[in-house]
């Protein structure tokens, strides 16, 4: 099994922007010491409490600051973007870093109407998702239907694809015949009636023979089940803010969040999406997991745990890489 990590470059409180990608870029490189096997970034526009909104300038940054382990993007969001111009940025992280780049793609458009239209995008635009993916990956192959175009120096590379879906998007993977990369937001018997219609479905492709299949979830260890619950406070309350208020955060301190007069449903979502997401001491991670894999089939987990402590964040990754028994760096 093959554990990985999300980093949405996340801004604390007592930080910025800038800071945020940095400690992004550092947090990288202790990830591939930790014997880790991708590192990705994600792609976000106009949220106060996510610094990460050009995923592969910052995928070029970790890649510079590693050496071995995988880094790519999870995931770009294709809407945003025309097709030739991100197949020729994934050509130049690969011509750079052979063999250690990922293309996660995802079909979201900007959080808000503000944030749509100076990204020049309505909410239809994730309507033509399949037709974009399918001229995206054209421009590696040759194939895409514009005559005299070549996709310098994408054309002829070949950078894996990861389809980062929910529900229906996961029937797109399967059609394509791309890795599969999902999330059990609606509950384990969706994600595993998902995964299902994913492997029925498959088409072998240029990109994978097979289906693969990355779930991903927020996980945090520690000594104890309560420190673990505590370190994934902030981003949940972010989560949970951002439903009433229509706006992501920047992370606070647990014991802030703690603190925070809350209305009922506030409290309530907290505890709800703290019950979704995976903690607890190294045993008992290791058995909701393993329940989690069960019931996605899956060939990866993709780690997505954000905290407000960054050190702390680290040692959590460090013990569930012990569990794992991943193979560290010297």
């Amino acid at each position: 099994m093959k554990f990985s990590v999300l980093d949405r470059s996340p801004v604390r409180r007592d930080g910025g922007p800038a800071r945020a990608l940095r400690d992004t870029v550092a947090f990288a490189a202790g990830i591939e010491r930790l014997g880790y096997h991708r590192f990705w970034v994600s792609e976000h526009h106009g949220v106060p409490g996510v610094a990460g909104s050009a995923p592969t300038v910052l995928a070029a940054a970790v890649a510079g600051a590693t050496s071995r382990i995988r880094v790519g993007t999870g995931g770009v969001m294709l809407p945003n973007h025309r097709p030739l111009v991100v197949a020729e940025q994934f050509g130049v992280l690969e011509a750079l870093h052979p063999g250690r780049i990922d293309m996660g793609l995802g079909r979201s458009v900007g959080f808000t109407g503000g944030v749509r239209d100076a990204l020049g995008q309505g909410k239809d635009a994730a309507d033509g998702f399949a037709a974009q993916v399918r001229e995206l990956l054209g421009f590696f192959t040759g194939e895409h239907g514009y005559p005299g175009v070549h996709a310098y120096p994408a054309e002829g590379l070949r950078v894996p694809p990861f389809l980062l879906a929910t529900g229906s998007g996961a029937d797109l993977a399967a059609e394509l015949g791309l890795p599969l990369v999902i999330a059990p937001v609606r509950g384990k018997r969706a994600l595993a009636e998902a995964v299902n219609r994913y492997r029925d479905g498959f088409r072998p492709s240029a990109w994978a023979l097979e289906p693969y299949v990355v779930v991903s979830s927020a996980i945090a260890v520690a000594d104890s089940a309560a420190d673990a619950r505590r370190l994934l406070v902030s981003e949940a309350w972010a989560t949970v803010y951002s439903r009433s208020h229509g706006v992501f955060p920047p992370l606070d301190p647990p014991s802030d969040v703690l603190a925070t007069p809350m209305t009922d449903r506030e409290r309530r979502r907290l505890e709800e999406t703290l019950d979704g997401q995976i903690s607890g001491t190294p045993a008992e991670v290791r058995d909701r997991l393993g329940a989690l894999i069960e019931a996605a089939g899956a060939d990866e987990v993709l780690a997505t745990t954000a905290a407000y402590d960054q050190s702390a964040r680290l040692d959590s990754f460090a013990a569930l890489a012990r569990s794992a028994e991943l193979p560290a760096l010297v």
